[in-house]
């Protein structure tokens, strides 16, 4: 599983403010360099929750819990480790409901339910363009070992599907959440169990004539035990990869692997296409 880069991490440990967090749903009171207010995780009488600015930590003496900003926006909001990183990257509003699973999200949804399975294909491929440009680790693998060029990585819209659509996609037991989340999954972009198909893997959108995302490839970015490393949407394989380079030119070079492809394209071979 790819981490959130440590250096990110700590960034957002350090930069964002607990006590702005914490204050949207505690009354704190200064005492002394600390600030103190009632616990919101258990029956607290007196005050027991304390919040420490100097190094950004909150600690209840009533019942242990503890931490820094995204143990705190994971207990608060109810949600993973993942969910609460990705809530404090991108700014979103907090305090608005009990410590307790939302069931509304609070991120930004990438897919409108209303598209049709085309561009809701298209809107999917655009999402895991965005987290690749995000993902240090991917960007890493694609580049540095694999030598493609940043201009193959546009180009051909590659992605990382780092497991976070979902935390975008309205819950299931909402009808608008049952109804997008099915279609994702007619279209293979979610298994039945709700993981993202292409999970963990940089992504290459395959396109038919018409230029429209009929299917997509994933390859793992790390080598792990009785974990295939290429895989596809269910389904038949369609659409070709880079059909506007081999359809001007009378020769085609062609590789058996997609990933093999992009680097001679990035290498300036551009009548290039994969098996």
């Amino acid at each position: 599983m790819v981490r959130v880069p440590a250096d990110e991490l700590e960034k957002l440990k350090r930069e964002i403010s607990l006590e702005r967090l914490v204050s949207q749903r505690v009354q704190l009171v200064e005492k002394g360099a600390d600030l103190v207010g009632r616990c919101p995780f258990h029956d607290d009488k007196t005050p027991s929750f304390v919040v420490t600015p100097a190094k950004n930590l909150w600690h209840c003496f009533g019942c242990g819990l503890g931490g820094d900003v995204v143990a705190w926006v994971m207990k608060a909001e109810g949600v993973s480790f993942r969910h609460a990183v990705e809530l404090l990257r991108e700014g979103a509003p907090l305090g608005e409901n009990t410590a307790k699973v939302a069931s509304v999200r609070k991120l930004a949804a990438p897919i409108s339910v209303d598209a049709d399975d085309v561009a809701l294909l298209d809107q999917v491929v655009g999402y895991y363009h965005r987290c690749l440009l995000e993902e240090p680790a991917a960007l890493a693998y694609l580049v540095d070992k694999r030598g493609l060029s940043r201009s193959a990585i546009e180009h051909f819209k590659l992605g990382f599907a780092n497991r976070t659509l979902g935390l975008r996609l309205p819950n299931k037991n909402r009808e608008v959440g049952e109804t997008i989340r099915g279609r994702l999954t007619k279209l293979g972009i979610l298994r039945e169990t709700g993981h993202e198909h292409l999970r963990g893997r940089v992504t290459v959108p395959l396109l038919d004539d018409s230029g429209a995302v009929v299917g997509m490839y994933g390859r793992t970015i790390t080598e792990m035990h009785n974990v295939p490393r290429h895989i596809y949407l269910p389904g038949p394989h369609r659409g070709v990869f880079n059909l506007e380079g081999i359809s001007s030119s009378r020769e085609v070079i062609l590789c058996e692997a997609l990933i093999d492809a992009l680097t001679f394209w990035s290498a300036g071979f551009r009548n290039v296409t994969s098996s």
